[in-house]
């Protein structure tokens, strides 16, 4: 009896079918490597060190650079330029001796000789309009790279330089070693790119009626490249595409403009006093205490009237900034200014906004409460905002500096807009704002891994976006009753995964290589993450370790492999087939249903049972026997509704087996079963979610684990016994994989009406 109780079990639960897996082949396979979806990624990843442990931290020898800078910049107005003088402390914690340093000169991307015109193809179309005629073959380029006037040591003697496009190479004196600093002097001028016109990442917007234009800066200066424990120095060039990867420092900056303008920008203001009116400074206190709504520190009213004037005087705003990677600010005479206080869980921090009139009535409605609702779901996610403001300014574009993002979004001229452009808004808003985060904080390479930062943003983005729909309701339109996430929802990153893959590249590529570069540095790995926390980990177990990520690695430079390392770290849960998958294929997901089979149960000798006795000796009338829909005796069997407890050697075997106690406790017999085989055309393994629905109505779902498909990627078998029949199986149903294909994805398979159809049905409508 013990011999059939282990036989029943491992017949019932494995397979319904004989696998003649003992066939010996007439040829030998040649051998392979290891090929395995789930092979761990210690090929790929880079050994642990003192630097960065196997557990993602940063290792008891961890070491970061840094450079202070003092900074006297002025914006001539009138000539669009900016001036700049600095001096720049560097400090070397690194164990190196360095004998030269590396500086980003980014703006040369804008010179006359520069070579990023000349990196991506170009052709001559059937027709073109007449302006980008002129721009194309009439008019010269921009001549907007840094004139660096000279190279100093602090006692003025001149430095040896050599300047590589956006890499500028500096010779010291003698080797710096390690816990000295080595201060020098750099001046300098360039002339501000229309941003409008010419594209950039920062510059001017120039409006005509009033002869005014706002200023949004950023890459100005001069700024020390990083030097760390995996490359030494990250000198790679600036080609306009992937952004930054910098070293933290205290910033001292005086920014000197015409009288008449408001500015802002990264750190505190310390001459708030002396820059501001009395009136400003009223309205600013009571901001300080309006948690609900914005306070207008400049009015509309009051800056029309400003920006119709041209004031010749000359302004100093002094900004100071601790621990920040980089320095940006806006400055214009045209800017309205709002400001509210925001309540985190240990501090208060100020969100705030600089718009001009064009950007009304939109950004004083929305723009500072999506900086307060980013902060507050950002700080959940990680930790707490860490500095005492965050700024949205309206431009044309949008891009991200400690404290200080430009973004876009504009009614047209009579104030009118539509619910895209409202979305778009509030989307960038929050977007840039948790750039904060991700990589200001969370200091991550852009230039090496731009996924690093726009998609661990973009999917933290996904998350704010509903939070905010959730504490400001009266934001979403009448028709939608969640806010319409652009990217973080696996079905909106489908077309992409299932495109042609001549254009798709895996997202550990370098962004400035990758074909479609929204959807390769910020949809998919935005998606991946969503998958990730929905659907394979939990919410729990993925906060948990994104927030350990987080606080692990803030102010401080991650690599991919502390944040993949730290996932399964403080999770227990093994993601390298998730990693490999996701991240260094370009594999998507397609799984189906390939059949199903059902069986009905009997105590009747098939040919297939006997053989299958024979094999192991058994005594043919001891077994239970399946018998397939189609077969001989299938039909009798379902009509008798005939249940394992009512097989006469079942019931020997309870009574044998069983006290009565036990008896009892047995689940009741099932009397319909199946053999559902799941195939898998995509390359992707992922969960498989499964959905049965019975002759009653009701639902079941099932998530078999990823590991379902460990030992064959192609297809895997389950077997189904349940007390009610099932009437239809679907897998995936509520599309959170990623499926790129689901025509597959139902039993009985759901005919969908062709386009032809469709278009037919609604002409008779």
């Amino acid at each position: 009896m013990k011999i059939f109780k282990y036989f029943l079990c491992a017949m019932f639960f494995t397979s319904f079918s004989i696998h003649a897996q003992d066939e010996i082949k007439s040829e030998r396979q040649q051998g392979h490597t290891n090929q395995n979806k789930f092979k761990q990624l210690y090929d790929e990843f880079a050994t642990p060190n003192m630097f960065r442990t196997g557990s993602g931290a940063p290792g008891p020898a961890y070491y970061q650079q840094q450079a202070d800078y003092k900074m006297d910049i002025e914006i001539d107005d009138v000539n669009a330029k900016l001036y700049g003088d600095e001096i720049i402390t560097y400090t070397n914690n690194s164990p190196d001796e360095l004998s030269y340093l590396w500086v980003q000169l980014d703006q040369n991307m804008r010179a006359k000789d520069s070579k990023t015109p000349l990196i991506n193809s170009s052709g001559i179309g059937p027709a073109t309009t007449s302006s980008r005629a002129v721009k194309s073959y009439l008019k010269d380029s921009f001549d907007g790279g840094f004139n660096i006037e000279h190279v100093k040591d602090t006692k003025g003697k001149d430095l040896p330089y050599m300047i590589n496009r956006t890499m500028m190479r500096v010779e010291l004196p003698k080797a710096l070693k390690t816990g000295e600093q080595f201060s020098f002097n750099i001046k300098w001028w360039y002339n501000i790119n229309d941003h409008v016109k010419d594209g950039g990442r920062s510059g001017y917007e120039y409006f005509e009626e009033n002869d005014n234009r706002i200023y949004v800066m950023a890459q100005f200066y001069p700024r020390m490249a990083v030097y760390n424990d995996v490359e030494g120095w990250q000198n790679s060039q600036f080609w306009g595409r992937d952004e930054f990867a910098l070293p933290f420092g205290n910033f001292d900056v005086n920014i000197t403009v015409p009288a008449d303008h408001i500015l802002d920008g990264t750190g505190y203001l310390v001459n708030r006093e002396e820059v501001f009116t009395k009136a400003m400074m009223k309205r600013y206190n009571k901001a300080k205490k309006s948690y609900d709504k914005p306070v207008m520190i400049v009015t509309q009213a009051e800056a029309e009237v400003t920006e119709k004037s041209k004031s010749k005087d000359k302004k100093t705003w002094k900004l100071s900034a601790q621990m920040v990677r980089d320095f940006g600010f806006a400055t214009s005479r045209k800017f309205l200014w709002d400001m509210m206080a925001v309540k985190l869980e240990t501090k208060d921090v100020m969100a705030v906004s600089l718009y001009s009139k064009e950007g009304n009535p939109l950004w004083e409605q929305w723009s500072t409460k999506s900086v307060a609702s980013t902060l507050k779901t950002y700080s959940r996610m990680t930790f707490d905002y860490p500095y005492h403001k965050a700024i949205s300014v309206h431009a044309p574009m949008g891009m991200e500096y400690p404290m200080i993002c430009y973004n876009f979004g504009r009614p047209d001229k009579d104030g009118n807009y539509s619910d895209r452009t409202k979305y778009g808004m509030i989307s960038v808003i929050i977007h840039e704002v948790g750039h904060n985060f991700f990589p200001m904080i969370v200091n991550s390479d852009e230039r090496q891994w731009t996924w690093m930062d726009e998609g661990l943003n973009t999917f933290s983005q996904y998350v704010a976006e509903q939070d905010f729909a959730e504490w400001y309701p009266d934001a979403l339109s009448p028709n939608d009753k969640t806010y319409p996430s652009r990217r973080g929802p696996a079905k909106n990153i489908v077309r992409y995964m299932g495109g042609n893959q001549d254009y798709i590249a895996p997202i550990m590529t370098k962004g400035l290589n990758t074909y479609q570069f929204g959807n390769n540095a910020y949809g998919k790995p935005a998606t991946a993450l969503n998958i990730l926390r929905e659907t394979v980990m939990g919410r729990e177990l993925f906060d948990y370790s994104f927030k350990e990520y987080a606080n692990r690695w803030k102010f401080k430079h991650p690599t991919p492999e502390d944040f993949f390392r730290t996932m399964e770290d403080a999770s227990a849960v093994d993601l390298d087939w998730f990693w490999r998958g996701w991240f260094y294929t370009t594999d998507y997901t397609d799984i189906g249903i390939k059949e199903v089979k059902k069986f009905a149960v009997t105590n009747n000798p098939n040919e297939n049972g006997k053989k299958l006795a024979e094999r192991y000796n058994m005594n043919p009338n001891s077994l239970v026997y399946f018998i397939e829909e189609g077969a001989e005796g299938y039909d009798d069997a379902m009509k008798a509704k005939t249940s394992i407890e009512d097989l006469p050697t079942v019931k020997e075997y309870i009574m044998d087996n069983f006290t009565p106690e036990e008896q009892k406790a047995l689940k009741k017999a099932p009397k319909y079963f199946y053999q559902v085989t799941f195939d898998k055309p995509g390359g992707l393994v992922m969960p498989l979610i499964v959905e049965y629905t019975y002759g009653d109505g009701t639902k079941e779902r099932i998530t078999y684990p990823a590991q379902v498909w460990r030992l064959n990627d192609k297809e895997v078998s389950k077997a189904i016994a349940s007390e009610k029949e099932i009437v239809s199986i679907v897998v995936d149903p509520d599309l959170e994989t990623a499926d790129v294909d689901t025509s597959n994805n139902s039993w009985p398979k759901e005919v969908k009406a062709s386009d032809f159809d469709k278009f037919k049905n609604k002409s008779k409508d």
